[in-house]
């Protein structure tokens, strides 16, 4: 199956990167490849929906964590949305379902000011 990353950007709302097809070690470098360009381009936040992706193997979970590291050291963050069937099961085995899943995103209008 053919894999695909599309993305829209809208002004002060983060990427959101919408994967279709079989994340694995042919296309994982795709994903890396849209994540570095965004970064070069100055996005920090990105939102993966993951609602059309249909397989995704440990080097696509390793392409997620490689998006988050590339955000977080300018202060962004990457998080997943929408996974189902066994792309969840892959990201609940591995414990990232608890650390990517947009749900994880702080508010920021909930952290008090110091």
């Amino acid at each position: 199956m053919t894999f695909t990353v599309a993305y829209a950007r809208r002004d002060g709302a983060p990427v959101c990167l919408r994967l279709a097809g079989e994340l694995d070690m042919s296309s994982a470098p795709q994903l890396n490849a849209a994540i570095d360009g965004l970064v070069a381009d100055g996005v920090r936040q990105f939102l993966v929906d993951l609602t059309e992706l249909t397989f995704c193997d440990s080097t696509g979970i390793a392409a997620f964590v490689r998006g988050d590291n590339r955000a977080s050291v300018d202060g962004g963050w990457l998080r997943v949305t929408g996974a189902t069937g066994r792309v969840a099961r892959v990201l609940q085995v591995t414990g990232l379902a608890e650390v990517l899943t947009y749900d994880a995103v702080p508010d920021p209008r909930s952290q008090s000011a110091s």
